[in-house]
């Protein structure tokens, strides 16, 4: 599943321990089970919009990775895994965490 959050609020995205604590509630929700630390770097320096942190989290069925832009207040999200998931779920548990104003979610599901 791809998720692009616009609007987001500000102090949520600019924070590796609230970046954190979504990835714990998001695989807790879904059911994922974690494995090993989930990274969040700073950088993307170079230019103001790509300035912000990222988060990779790996889970037994795959990954939870993400992008946070400083400039534009948006979040980029992947949920993948092999596993089925709830996407409405996990969908609309981002954007009441981020407190985003609006969504755009795809999923792709492979056979």
């Amino acid at each position: 599943m791809i998720l692009d959050l616009y609007d987001c609020d500000p102090a949520a995205i600019r924070s590796a321990r609230t970046l954190r604590a979504f990835v714990d509630q998001m695989c807790r929700l879904l059911n994922m089970k974690k494995f090993g630390k989930t990274l969040t770097p700073y950088f993307g320096l170079n230019a103001p919009h790509t300035a912000g942190y990222s988060l990779l989290q790996f889970i037994e069925t795959s990954s939870i990775t993400g992008h946070f832009s400083e400039l534009t207040n948006t979040a980029y999200l992947n949920i993948f895994s092999c596993r089925p998931f709830d996407a409405r779920a996990a969908a609309q548990f981002a954007k009441t965490f981020f407190g985003a104003k609006r969504i755009r979610r795809r999923l792709v599901t492979r056979r």
